[in-house]
């Protein structure tokens, strides 16, 4: 059974995803951290990285709207969101981990300024804070992605630690 504690930790997530705040996940709010990313590292969105950003960006929407969408509205409420984090997330933290997976690796692409695939923690604050992050948590998030302590994070472990931050109640 699933606690309540639980399935209130997963819907403060829901606010990460409810860029613009209208209350509902939609396509618009995959559309706005992709624009606010693309901004915050000067990106324009015609370049290679932010089509890439932007395809990421609609790849997530389709695969997050798949799992919670239940009534096929196109927009994702703060209860679909609960119950498809819960019910179909939380035993396979991998299927979400898939599906943010174009997005992500595209984001890092951005923060990733020597093309050698791995950001500093700084970069990795940075997307954080463009992706609506109160500051302070950013720092603390991408501190502790660096889970070698060498300063620079890379897909292998933000993937896997951005799945377990919505998918594992601790």
């Amino acid at each position: 059974m699933v606690s309540t504690e639980y399935e209130r930790r997963i819907a403060a997530r829901f606010a990460t995803f409810d860029q613009d705040g209208n209350g509902w996940i939609d396509r618009e709010d995959f559309s706005a951290a992709a624009k606010a990313l693309l901004a915050e590292f000067a990106v324009t969105a015609r370049s290679d990285k932010g089509q890439a950003l932007y395809v990421g960006a609609e790849a997530f929407w389709q695969g997050m709207a798949g799992i919670a969408d239940r009534d096929g509205d196109q927009r994702i409420t703060r209860e679909e969101f609960v119950t498809g984090a819960v019910k179909r997330l939380r035993d396979n933290p991998d299927r979400f981990a898939e599906i943010a997976r174009p997005f992500l690796h595209a984001a890092l692409a951005l923060a990733d300024t020597d093309a050698d695939g791995r950001i500093t923690v700084s970069g990795a604050a940075r997307v954080l804070r463009a992706l609506r992050v109160p500051a302070d948590l950013a720092e603390a998030a991408a501190t502790a992605l660096d889970t070698d302590g060498d300063g620079e994070v890379d897909e292998r472990e933000i993937v896997p630690a951005f799945a377990r931050y919505f998918t594992v109640p601790e």
